[in-house]
């Protein structure tokens, strides 16, 4: 049989030393820092997903405030223009009267003057006539 000779415990010794010596020595911290470097890639993605959440909600909320601000200024653009069409309604309205109330009074005048002008055409024409038969009697005796 094979007996153990000393060389091979040893091996042995010097076997598990070495193993001992790399695992804490190099296999140990080299799992520490690939263990820091993960936890600061998953430090660094949560705060890239928290600050890309922020930026969605912070642009949600700018544009409802665009969009309110949009219909604000939409109201108050409608309201301004209604208040031009019935200021402008009312301005026609007051042209119109003024319109019918000078069409009346001159309506009225043209009557009055045609009127006027008729009893002077009808005096007128009775003096003409009068002078006209005088003077064709005076002219016939």
């Amino acid at each position: 049989m094979l007996t153990p000779d000393i060389t091979t415990l040893w091996v042995v010794v010097f076997l598990l030393l070495c193993t001992y010596l790399l695992n804490s020595l190099v296999f140990k911290p080299i799992l520490q820092v690939i263990e820091q470097r993960t936890n600061a890639v998953r430090g660094a993605r949560e705060l890239a997903d928290s600050a890309a959440q922020k930026a969605t909600a912070a642009t949600a909320e700018y544009d409802q405030k665009l969009n309110a601000a949009r219909a604000e200024v939409y109201g108050q653009m409608d309201e301004t223009r209604k208040a031009a069409l019935d200021q402008r309604a009312t301005l026609l309205a007051a042209t119109r009267a003024t319109v019918d109330q000078e069409l009346k009074t001159a309506t009225a005048r043209v009557q009055q003057e045609s009127q006027a002008a008729r009893e002077t055409l009808d005096r007128d024409a009775n003096s003409l006539a009068g002078a006209i038969v005088s003077r064709v009697l005076g002219r016939a005796t």
